[in-house]
């Protein structure tokens, strides 16, 4: 039987904190890198055939996240007007241009022109 700490009776890690771990590991995998997700299971001391099972899966599901956003972004951007939106903004703002022109005075020493023989 499971303590409130998470500790069976023998004190050792309940199943239950393994699964919370690797099931938290998961989740958090879209935004850890490999070597952060294998530090953070490292300390579970997982055969390494079962690590690399866990980080394969964890990379796919990084890859398949990365793709759903990617092609929401892709939908939303496609319903954007561009020239639309740029005519509006031209309708509804004034375009100030501001220029200043310095005249300043040669130095005759550097400005001479020299001609070639």
């Amino acid at each position: 039987m499971a303590s409130d700490d998470g500790r069976d009776e023998g004190g050792s890690r309940s199943s239950f904190d393994l699964v919370k771990k690797l099931i938290s590991a998961g989740v958090g995998a879209a935004f850890m890198t490999e070597e952060s997700i294998r530090a953070y299971l490292g300390e579970l001391k997982l055969p390494k055939d079962v690590l690399g099972t866990l980080l394969q899966g964890a990379q796919k599901s990084k890859d398949e996240l990365m793709d759903r956003v990617g092609n929401e972004i892709i939908k939303i951007v496609q319903k954007i007007d561009f020239v639309h939106e740029a005519s509006r903004f031209v309708e509804e703002h004034k375009f100030r241009i501001t220029a200043e022109v310095d005249v300043v005075k040669k130095d005759r020493k550097n400005s001479q022109v020299e001609t070639p023989l």
